[in-house]
């Protein structure tokens, strides 16, 4: 478990690897503002144990991977769908990545903005997708996956200018975008933000990859043409993307639905085996 770089479409990207070389690759890609390690660490290790070689990284903009430039207007992104790169753009760094490292095919889950890449990937290269798991995510459509106020609001604010500040700020939004529904695990939350903070917190990626969130467009109709088996996870009670966006996504890819009772926009140890399970069983790991 080290972490690597390679250069995938033009950009430099930060990898790590979990498990038997030898399993089915498990490609995990995660949402916005988010480094590869909010997929704790933990988690891929019993995903790597469930028997898959487990692959998680830095999309560009975040933690060790390439930082870029450039502002991105968020009126103008919702408007007009102009940014300075898209979510096509993130899923061809998915692609190249797994290029990269040797892999033709591989199972795919994307939590969030994750999610939405994990998608396009799927929609752009169904023969490099074995099966699709959406977490937490929507289709783009702008009348599904809603967040409240309080979360659009959190979304928008003042980044912070020091360490203690962005653990603060990281602590209070998972207080009120995480699992209402299990215990919050105040200690795990603080030590990941802090070592996010010490991996890199770049304010001005977050604001370009929120930007190639609200330039996307509705991606319903190529969900609709993935063929490939899919299962569609999404919390109860998430506050960030409304449920409403995840059974969209499922009625798009005529996938199973998972609605965790609880969950919000996290995902608590508590729900693991719950996920591991349903991850396993769409890439036909179980029986």
């Amino acid at each position: 478990m080290t972490e690597q770089k390679i250069e995938a479409n033009g950009v430099t990207l930060c990898h790590e690897t979990f498990g038997d070389p030898g399993d089915p690759p498990l490609l995990l890609v995660m949402g916005l503002a988010a480094p590869m390690i909010w997929w704790d660490d933990e988690f891929c290790t019993e995903l790597a144990a469930a028997g898959f070689r487990v692959v998680r990284f830095d999309n560009r903009d975040v933690g060790r991977s390439s930082w870029l430039s450039g502002r991105s207007g968020l009126a103008r992104a919702y408007l007009l769908r102009s940014a300075p790169y898209s979510i096509g753009d993130l899923a061809e760094d998915a692609a190249a990545l797994l290029t990269g490292l040797g892999i033709e095919r591989a199972h795919v889950v994307g939590a969030s903005m994750g999610g939405m890449i994990a998608q396009e990937l799927a929609i752009r290269y169904p023969r490099r997708v074995r099966s699709l798991t959406s977490i937490m995510s929507t289709t783009g459509s702008r009348f599904v996956g809603l967040p409240s106020f309080r979360a659009a609001v959190s979304m928008l604010a003042r980044g912070p200018r020091n360490r203690e500040e962005y653990v603060t700020q990281s602590l209070g939004t998972f207080r009120l975008i995480g699992s209402p529904g299990y215990p919050f695990d105040e200690g795990r939350l603080r030590q990941r933000a802090e070592r996010t903070y010490d991996r890199g917190v770049n304010p001005g990626g977050v604001l370009r990859q929120l930007g190639a969130i609200l330039s996307a467009p509705d991606r319903t109709a190529g969900l609709r043409r993935i063929s490939v088996p899919s299962l569609v996870i999404h919390g109860a009670r998430d506050r960030l993307v409304h449920v409403s966006g995840g059974r969209a996504t499922a009625r798009a890819l005529r996938a199973d639905l998972d609605v965790v009772p609880g969950m919000g926009h996290d995902l608590p140890p508590e729900v693991w085996p719950r996920v591991i399970a349903g991850i396993r069983r769409v890439a036909g790991l179980s029986r």
